[in-house]
């Protein structure tokens, strides 16, 4: 077996996760490299739900009896975790959304409905990049379709890395905000913020970081980052789907009006007007996800306890033998950076000229899961003329075993292929 220095103990990782343990076509036990599309989820978590759901299960606030409060106790708590996890100064500061979609799309709609100085409108510019995944392409594109705002974005360098040579060019007086990934989805790159946050501070444009593959892989600090908003997902980080995080400065969700409407994110209602409770509930309208919030604190008690640094050594380490196995497969490409450096443990490549479906469709056929296709972030795949890329994407529990598992498989497609 391969030892890597910096790795975790993942032969007692692994007895956390049940489904780990399935075994799959002819006997082939699953190999999941999946994770940058949704991580799988430890037995801690799955009580905890358990529990909840068995327990506790009631809607929050308002309710007087005893589980309407003790949800409530729960649910809120989730949000104290949060806002621990990521260093936030304020718990109000963390708003429950179903995703890291909703959560961009929100700060989008709060921008187009704002008045000044942070209203976008014709006059102004939006600034994104062009490795961003589709949910931080498409609110940007729809708020620049109704206000008539510009939108522009930094362009790729040839290795997979953001091209800033014009950076003051593309952020200038005329930009109200600049919305960019933290770490690339498809790419794996990780990003400058110091650079980009810096140039938006100068012009006073607001910045929106997409931290959806960085939240579960190292530690996030709001603070460090010098953002206005940072989003992330919990099914990426060994919660449940259906909740997400938009964490937002205080003053700005006070200032900013609300996006949705309805129950929870008022303060008083006529038939002429309402008020806005305070922030973060004005931005939770309706029955929140309220057991995939109580399960996300679930997840995020389970990696502290591991340790984010642990968690951000142990995927280096698998990440850079990854790349050194990769290249070895002839013909396979890695589309982004090649060295483990500054990039995130997902790693995208084309095998000759085969295309990626019929990469992962041989690859499942030995249990080995990737993802293939554009990774919702196709304008990565048109800046380097591929149809798609397949992608394999490593978490906490990932062994290098896997790895050597993924090249062999990698071996018979070509194979397969002739």
């Amino acid at each position: 077996m391969t030892q890597l220095p910096g790795l975790l103990d993942t032969e007692a990782i692994r007895k956390d996760f049940p489904i780990l343990d399935r075994v799959l076509h002819d006997g082939r036990k699953l190999v999941y490299l999946d994770n940058a599309a949704t991580s799988q989820t430890p037995r801690q978590v799955i009580d905890v739900l358990d529990e909840y759901y068995e327990q506790h299960n009631a809607n929050v606030h308002r309710g007087v009896h005893v589980l309407a409060e003790e949800a409530t106790a729960l649910y809120e708590g989730a949000r104290d975790k949060v806002a621990e996890f990521i260093n936030a100064p304020s718990r109000d500061e963390v708003v429950f959304t179903k995703n890291a979609s909703e959560s961009l799309n929100l700060v989008a709609n709060m921008l187009g409905w704002a008045d000044e100085p942070y209203r976008v409108d014709h006059e102004t510019e939006i600034v994104i990049t062009e490795m961003e995944h589709h949910s931080n392409i498409v609110p940007w594109q729809l708020l620049a379709q109704r206000t008539g705002a510009k939108l522009r974005w930094f362009g790729l360098t040839d290795d997979g890395r953001l091209d800033l040579s014009n950076i003051d060019e593309i952020i200038t007086e005329k930009t109200k905000i600049v919305s960019f990934v933290l770490v690339s989805n498809i790419l794996g790159t990780q990003n400058p913020v110091e650079a980009i946050v810096r140039r938006a501070q100068e012009v006073g444009a607001l910045v929106c970081v997409d931290a959806s593959q960085a939240a579960p892989h190292m530690p996030l600090d709001v603070q460090a980052l010098q953002a206005d908003f940072v989003a992330f997902t919990g099914h990426k980080m060994c919660g449940p789907t259906g909740i997400g995080v938009l964490w937002g400065r205080q003053e700005l969700l006070e200032d900013l009006p609300p996006f949705l409407g309805g129950g929870e994110m008022i303060e008083t209602v006529s038939m002429h007007s309402s008020t806005y409770a305070p922030a973060p509930h004005k931005f939770e309208a309706g029955t929140p996800p309220i057991a995939q919030a109580v399960g996300l604190g679930a997840a995020i008690d389970y990696l502290n306890s591991i340790g984010m640094d642990k968690i951000l050594a142990h995927e280096h380490a698998l990440t850079e033998y990854a790349v050194g196995r990769l290249l070895e497969v002839p013909d396979l490409r890695i589309i982004g950076p090649t060295t483990a450096e500054e990039r995130g443990a997902a790693i995208s490549f084309t095998l000759g000229d085969i295309h990626p479906h019929d990469v992962g469709q041989v690859l499942d056929e030995q249990g080995i899961a990737v993802r293939v296709g554009h990774h919702c972030a196709r304008p990565v795949c048109l800046r380097y003329g591929i149809p798609a890329t397949t992608r394999a994407s490593f978490y906490l529990y990932s062994t290098p075993a896997e790895i050597d598992a993924l090249v062999d498989g990698l071996e018979h497609v070509r194979n397969f292929f002739g």
